[in-house]
């Protein structure tokens, strides 16, 4: 089986030092040259999608295109719902195929998450898949969901323990300084307590809204515990840097076999930085 969840991955890494990279995906280009570079440096890969990416992609095609790459490039992978809020929309995509959820909760009472992230793990484990959830709240942007700043939260490290607890949960999201979307002013991120958060949760710790932010910051939060990447808006903008430049100096391109390849080409440069970021080349 070559779509799998991401249990056993992150555990490896928390146990080795290392991130897992998760990269948002839009489209079968995005698919493409995250698998194939991937499986090049031999790494482990999570291929995440918001809601709107699945609507847009469609939730049977994601799974039939990464599950086709996944056994052409002998590269197992999960295939992760990113901010999914309503357990409808997580179980119906489960019982499509998929073995990872993250379920957002983060916008409700610290109760009202607890309950409905328990009752998603509930479900999610029947079927070996994997859950993730959120506490606290990040700044910005991510697909149509917008978190203005004074609305950002930290992650508490006590209501941490007692959020894990009570859940059941396999990853836990933290909010530390860091946000979705380009950042406009260098992050500073509180490693003092993802440190803390570290000491009281053992379950691997997820980093959201990693796109733009330096390799020692990402490395230095993967000392402290952080065992998955998550990455979206540097992938987007490379293919549109790159697609929109191809076009501006080919005006009469009409052939995508064409002008994408500038697109994934810069895609690929993101995706292998990230990985030499995450240090999870030749994990696999």
């Amino acid at each position: 089986m070559y779509i799998i969840s991401t249990k056993a991955m992150l555990h490896k890494a928390q146990q080795e030092g290392y991130a897992v990279p998760a990269f948002n995906v839009h489209n079968l280009e995005t698919l493409q040259v995250v698998v194939e570079t991937a499986a090049e440096l031999r790494a482990p890969l999570i291929v995440a999608g918001t809601p709107g990416t699945f609507s847009y992609a469609g939730t049977g095609n994601i799974v039939a295109i990464a599950g086709d790459l996944a056994k052409t490039f002998n590269q197992p992978l999960a295939i992760h719902l990113d901010h999914h809020e309503q357990f409808e929309d997580v179980k119906s995509k489960v019982l499509a195929g998929i073995r990872s959820a993250m379920i957002d909760g983060s916008h409700l009472p610290f109760g009202s998450n607890i309950e409905l992230v328990k009752t998603v793990t509930d479900y999610c484990h029947r079927y070996d898949v994997s859950v993730e959830a959120e506490l606290g709240r990040l700044g910005g942007q991510e697909d149509d969901l917008v978190v203005e700043g004074k609305d950002a939260l930290y992650t508490n490290p006590d209501q941490a323990y007692e959020f894990v607890q009570k859940t059941g949960i396999d990853s836990l999201a933290v909010a530390i300084g860091t946000s979705h979307g380009l950042y406009t002013a260098t992050p500073k991120l509180d490693f003092e307590r993802l440190a803390e958060i570290r000491q009281r949760v053992n379950i691997p710790l997820v980093l959201h809204g990693a796109s733009g932010l330096a390799t020692e910051d990402i490395r230095k939060a993967i000392s402290l515990g952080i065992c998955k990447v998550n990455v979206a808006t540097e992938l987007k903008i490379a293919f549109s840097d790159a697609l929109k430049a191809y076009l501006v100096a080919h005006p009469n391109a009409s052939d995508p076999r064409h002008y994408m390849v500038p697109a994934k080409a810069a895609m690929k440069d993101v995706v292998r930085k990230v990985i030499a970021d995450c240090g999870c080349e030749g994990k696999l």
